[in-house]
């Protein structure tokens, strides 16, 4: 094995190539911030306390992911009956599911982390393969009986984690054990153990490891022994069956056999249902459902991305043409539009930051929230954080938060968050519920609902509280929208922005403010 690692680096070389690529990784930057991140998203989603939001809110701390998973909620595959957009990340989680944002997430961060190496053609190859190996886990934990299912999935696309890195940081040694692969006379496992000096699998654990990934997932990389596949009696055991079966589908489905006799991928994946049949409860017709789904999902989560995929028919992708400029494909615009949701989320704004197509965003928000008041399922915190999250994004405040009136505790405290410090402006959020001759109280004793589109003004500076003055000294436009139940005020919503709205609110904007206030509290209302 040392023979041939001197041989490909020079007679010279005193560190083998595992140690090289191992030591690049460590000094790449990036990296370590891509693990951390990627651990957090797994520690959030893990939570047994309010999951749901914090993925929101991470999401939402993120403008490039945000406008990734709302692209990805407005493609046909998850187009609902309404002809209205997602324009909310409330509404993605909603609709696509907790575990699908998850995941994708996941994958887009992966992606985000990778597409600007240098050979842009080999990782994409192997990031597309990523991604493609996680909806097929997807598909199969939906099918699941055992306890986190979806936990596979993010095992999935995990378990290419080792080619990932060998394309991006060594490029050359990425060729020459694909080449050997290619030759038929040895395994991927033997052909990376044999240049890199350990295989692929055993690389991507090492950098899981140091990224703090549960051991779970890191466990479910290894590989499987040869043959025919039992059911599994243990969790770990399905997991790993999971993660090896969608590492092949994915390797089939954009592999150069795609071109070989016009083969369906149905019939190049044949081999594994004798294989996994009998171990996942695959028979010929779901295998061929899961497969259909999987190459047309696989496709529009990477058109999310910005990533080109291969024709399934046609020329041979590693083509000298398709070299031409990997790292502009990678940037490239969708090959498929969304639903609406480029024009709404993409358009002009005024100079405070409001989207001049406001109304259009409110009333899309006023349908996200009509359709989740219609499902049993629904959390009255995630409909607050649906309509403050509406509130937030169509009027283009640079904080909002839902403040409601703790009983114990005497005051009005922050409870729902988003935007800019949201969780620092969150935890100074709070004031006595004592009557003040200050705007949020004449607000709420009133019931009338405060659009100050200049609070530079002296009336309006002499209304603010000491606290608020403190805490956000740079405002110069917010809202104040009172809860009031039974003339019993409950809490309130306020937004703001760094700078003056001059344009205002107009008679239909309000009016679809109110209508979003008055569905919040007739969900407040049922309980």
């Amino acid at each position: 094995m040392s023979l041939h690692s001197t041989e490909y680096f020079g007679s010279g070389a005193q560190e083998s190539p595992r140690d090289r690529l191992l030591k690049k990784i460590k000094e790449d930057e990036a990296l370590p911030t891509l693990g951390a991140v990627i651990s957090k998203v797994l520690e959030i989603t893990s939570s047994s306390e309010d999951p749901v939001s914090k993925l929101a809110h991470f999401v939402l701390a993120d403008v490039a992911l945000t406008q990734k998973i709302l692209r990805l909620s407005n493609t046909i595959q998850y187009r609902t009956n309404s002809s209205m957009p997602v324009t909310t990340i409330s509404r993605a989680i909603f609709l696509l599911g907790f575990n699908t944002v998850k995941t994708s997430a996941l994958a887009m961060l992966l992606v985000d982390g990778f597409c600007n190496k240098k050979q842009a053609s080999s990782v994409r190859k192997e990031l597309v393969h990523s991604l493609c190996a996680s909806i097929v886990a997807r598909e199969l934990a939906q099918r699941s009986k055992f306890a986190d299912a979806e936990e596979a999935a993010v095992a999935a696309l995990f378990k290419n984690i080792g080619r990932v890195l060998v394309a991006s940081f060594d490029h050359q040694l990425h060729e020459r054990i694909h080449l050997m692969e290619q030759s038929e006379l040895t395994t991927a496992s033997d052909a990376s153990s044999l240049l890199l000096g350990c295989s692929y699998e055993r690389l991507g654990e090492s950098v899981l490891q140091e990224w703090k990934i549960p051991d779970t997932i890191i466990q479910s990389l290894s590989p499987l022994s040869g043959g025919e596949q039992k059911k599994p009696v243990h969790r770990s055991e399905w997991l790993k069956q999971v993660a090896s079966f969608s590492d092949v589908v994915a390797d089939k489905m954009f592999s150069s056999e795609r071109n070989a006799a016009g083969g369906s991928l149905s019939a190049r994946c044949s081999p594994l249902l004798s294989k996994f049949g009998k171990a996942l409860e695959l028979d010929r017709a779901l295998f061929d459902e899961i497969l259909i789904k999987v190459e047309s999902e696989t496709r529009q989560l990477a058109e999310s991305m910005n990533i080109a995929l291969p024709e399934t028919k046609g020329g041979d992708d590693d083509s000298e043409s398709a070299e031409v400029d990997e790292s502009a494909t990678l940037n490239s615009e969708f090959m498929l539009k969304t639903f609406e949701s480029d024009q709404l989320q993409q358009g002009q704004r005024f100079a405070s930051g409001k989207p001049a197509n406001a109304r259009d965003l409110l009333l899309a928000g006023v349908q996200d929230v009509m359709q989740m008041m219609a499902s049993d399922q629904v959390k009255l915190n995630d409909m607050i954080l649906l309509v403050l999250e509406t509130l937030y994004r169509s009027m283009g405040f640079r904080f909002a938060t839902a403040c409601l009136r703790d009983l114990k505790q005497g005051r009005y405290v922050a409870r729902v968050s988003v935007g800019e410090l949201y969780a620092e402006r969150q935890r100074g959020f709070l004031f006595p519920v004592k009557e003040e001759k200050d705007v949020f109280h004449l607000a709420m004793s009133n019931n009338v609902d405060l659009m100050i589109s200049d609070a530079s003004v002296a009336k309006i500076q002499n209304l603010l509280p000491q606290w608020h003055k403190d805490l956000m000294p740079d405002t110069r436009s917010f809202i104040i929208l009172p809860l009031v139940l039974q003339k019993k005020s409950i809490g309130f919503f306020y937004a703001d922005r760094a700078v003056t709205a001059e344009e205002g609110v107009p008679p239909d904007e309000t009016a679809l403010i109110k209508t979003l206030k008055s569905q919040l509290m007739a969900a407040m209302m049922r309980g």
